[in-house]
């Protein structure tokens, strides 16, 4: 039985991978597989995932489900197009011979490349007498990014400095570098070394004005060019899969995961912005075909490019490492709660008695502040705190770090936010939600669909293989709308203390 045209979204994440099966126009869900992933810590602020583990698991995702779309009655031949989108900075370096990879990816947020920033930055010929964010904006003008451990160039220059069989596979220039979306549509589509637009604008290795990798930007962190993918949009056939269940199915979309909820929510119209609350918190605001250059701590991104005569589509964007981890650190580590379910529970029920700030700088500040060098604080506890305390200070503090960031962008662009649009898994908790609200000052829209990501997956690779574009008529139902209820008087007094609290968090380790 035919279920009419189907699209694939291949979704790996920093915890898990799933594969999902959208009908094609809409974002009716088929069927779906979904397996957990796993990760070792070497040492403090190492954090790394195998990268055969990746592949395998995202296979066994896709058999899966597609053994459950023929239980259903569907058919695979019904699959038009596969997207993917996927955990964004982290990095594999692999043998082009063998495909073997040359060391375990290092995630986004692994924080060994400190010391490697820091030899970066002191060989910055300006600005030395200045503020070291001075030096961290060198190389902002050609790829819209700060010189931090963040982003990928940083973590292959490590590599190189650092890993032997990488050494040795550059002299013998057989090295190969990507993302995981790289990594996958390597193994996928049997050896096409390609990324998208949105994924390389993440490495510090692209002019984010041509869309090349840029020559100045590889001299300076002397990585060889021979390393890097071939440059595409975020919709159009890369290759087709040559094995398994999707074998002959073209992969027709690729975009890194935080722009893929931006185009799953639908934020498509310049001034739109959305917020992703997952293990960190991602916050992306379209600014169209103009990239705007922050003066205020904020990341300039490409957001998405339609076709390879598309016009790109850039972004602002803001991160906080913590968010959804912040839960899991209450449940494992201080172990006050059992589940995330409780949260919610605990804070409904404390007085403003006993009420104190979190910020939970485990592994320094991102956006606004980028200090790798703060660390997390509780501020303002008195006899009267308890553990509910605690937790409502850990879901504020989620809420005041998308405040700085939704700041930070009014003042870069001019445009109030009026309205955010949400999805993540931390979204369920709905007082955190009206928390959100309330201490932003701007009404918030959960998505309709909870798969927000893997739709914007979805849906670039339908208009990969010209199943219509961004301008497609497309009418997704919202979830609920959270309205503030906090007096401005109320709110900024609350802010302020935040503020506090962040500034007693900051140069912790240069201090100590």
């Amino acid at each position: 039985m035919s279920m009419g045209p189907l699209v694939g979204a291949i979704d790996e994440g920093t915890s898990s991978a799933r594969f999902i099966l959208f009908k094609v126009g809409s974002s009716e869900i088929i069927t779906s597989h979904q397996i957990d992933l796993s990760y070792m810590s070497p040492q403090e602020g190492w954090l790394e995932q195998d990268p055969v583990e990746i592949v395998n698991v995202v296979n066994q995702c896709i058999e899966q489900a597609c053994i459950n779309l023929e239980k259903l009655g569907g058919q695979v031949k019904d699959i038009v197009g596969i997207g993917i989108t996927n955990q964004r900075e982290t990095t594999v370096l692999w043998d082009k011979n063998t495909g073997r990879p040359l060391y375990n990816a290092i995630l986004w947020s692994d924080m060994r490349t400190t010391t490697t920033v820091n030899s970066l930055l002191s060989s910055i010929p300006l600005n030395r007498d200045k503020d070291l964010n001075c030096d961290q904006d060198y190389l902002k003008s050609i790829c819209g990014l700060p010189l931090i451990s963040y982003f990928s160039a940083v973590k292959i220059r490590w590599m190189i400095d650092s890993v032997p069989e990488v050494k040795q596979a550059i002299l013998d220039d057989t090295c190969l570098f990507g993302t995981i979306d790289t990594w996958l549509m390597w193994n996928l589509l049997d050896k096409v070394h390609v990324t998208d637009v949105s994924n390389a604008s993440r490495t510090m290795l692209m002019n984010i004005m041509t869309m090349e990798w840029d020559d100045s930007l590889l001299r300076f962190f002397n990585i060889p060019k021979s390393l890097l993918p071939e440059i595409k949009s975020s919709a159009e056939v890369y290759g087709h899969i040559t094995d398994g269940p999707l074998q002959s199915i073209p992969i027709s979309g690729c975009v890194g995961d935080q722009q893929a909820a931006l185009v799953g929510q639908r934020c498509l119209r310049e001034g739109e912005a959305k917020s992703t609350y997952g293990t960190g918190c991602f916050i992306l605001y379209n600014t169209g075909p103009t990239p705007y250059f922050s003066s205020h701590g904020l990341l300039t991104t490409v957001a998405y490019q339609i076709g390879a005569k598309g016009k790109p589509i850039y972004a602002l964007e803001g991160s906080a490492a913590v968010a959804g981890s912040a839960f899991d650190w209450l449940r494992d580590n201080l172990q006050i709660i059992v589940d995330v379910a409780e949260s919610q529970v605990m804070a409904e029920n404390v007085s403003e008695h006993g009420s104190c700030v979190f910020v939970p700088a485990f592994s320094g500040l991102f956006a606004p502040y980028w200090q790798h060098d703060a660390r997390g604080v509780i501020c303002g506890m008195t006899e009267d705190t308890e553990a509910g305390h605690i937790v409502r200070a850990t879901m504020e503090a989620i809420c005041y770090q998308v405040k700085d960031i939704i700041l930070a962008m009014n003042k870069d662009c001019g445009i109030t936010v009026k309205n955010l649009k949400v999805d993540g898994g931390v979204t369920a908790n709905s007082l955190l939600m009206q928390m959100q609200a309330n201490l932003g000052g701007f009404s918030v829209t959960k998505g309709g669909l909870a798969q927000s990501t893997a739709f914007g997956a979805a849906l670039v690779a339908q208009w990969g293989v010209g199943l219509g574009d961004e301008k497609s008529n497309l009418i997704v139902k919202d979830g609920e709308t959270f309205l503030p209820r906090l007096t401005k008087e109320l709110r900024e007094k609350k802010y302020d203390e935040w503020k506090l609290a962040i500034s007693k968090s900051q140069n912790w380790t240069t201090n100590n």
